[in-house]
């Protein structure tokens, strides 16, 4: 299981509410330096801190644990479809074409 991913995921979640580690400590009854050591992947939160964690943000097991097993594409297509959903048509479209291209490079450089 990848730790840094866990971690990354969480930090990427907290900064995405405003949080500071300091206030995520706060809500979670941890110390900041322990939030610290699991965003950089040096620690492991047990079963039960993960769930603190996981409420004191307001996201789903999936989203922080979507790199370290298989289902993680589910949640990064969901992350995805809502962030699309939120765009004007016009701009969905431009990114289409952008995602596009990108695939029919990725083809001919592995044909």
């Amino acid at each position: 299981m990848g730790l840094e991913s866990i971690g990354k995921n969480i930090r990427s979640c907290r900064i995405e509410k405003k949080l500071r580690q300091e206030d995520l400590a706060e809500k979670t009854f941890l110390s900041p330096n322990y939030i610290g050591a699991i965003e950089r992947g040096e620690k492991l939160p047990a079963l039960d801190t993960l769930i603190q964690i996981l409420i004191a943000l307001d996201v789903s097991a999936d989203r922080i644990l979507a790199d370290a097993i298989g289902k993680g594409y589910d949640a990064k297509d969901s992350l995805l479809s809502r962030k699309l959903e939120q765009l004007a048509p016009d701009e969905r479209a431009e990114i289409y074409d952008v995602i596009d291209v990108m695939l029919e490079h990725a083809r001919r450089r592995n044909a």
